[in-house]
């Protein structure tokens, strides 16, 4: 099966050695985002929800560019540096998600990524 890394511009570049997504066969594996903007690569300034709002508009600016959406995704996994911060998060997360979310996870990590408060990552299917 065909192995296509995923890249795009409206998204930050990635910070390590790996990619924004890969597609292969009708499927996009997603790489964590966090909320950097990624014009400048800085995080963006703000609380749970204003990071959580760049985060999925970064996942969703990586799906399109895999030829998915955030409506074909089956699957995420939420990383929170404080799960008190789970209200808010999820909030601003049914936002982008609607009626049919997908199935979730979400963790407490005891540290993100350039001092981050979320990161999201997703298996999505592609259109």
């Amino acid at each position: 099966m065909e192995r296509r890394i995923i890249h795009t511009d409206n998204a930050p570049k990635a910070i390590g050695p790996y990619s924004q997504a890969i597609r292969t066969g009708d499927f996009v594996f997603c790489a964590g985002q966090i909320p950097l903007d990624p014009a400048t690569m800085k995080l963006v300034e703000g609380d749970i929800t204003v990071q959580t709002r760049r985060v999925l508009t970064n996942l969703s600016n990586v799906l399109e560019a895999a030829g998915s959406s955030m409506s074909r995704v089956l699957k995420t996994t939420v990383f929170l540096a404080d799960l008190s911060d789970f209200q808010a998060m999820n909030a601003v997360y049914a936002e982008f998600f609607g009626e049919q979310p997908p199935a979730r996870s979400t963790i407490q990590a005891g540290k993100l990524p350039a001092g981050a408060l979320v990161e999201i990552e997703a298996i999505a299917v592609a259109n």
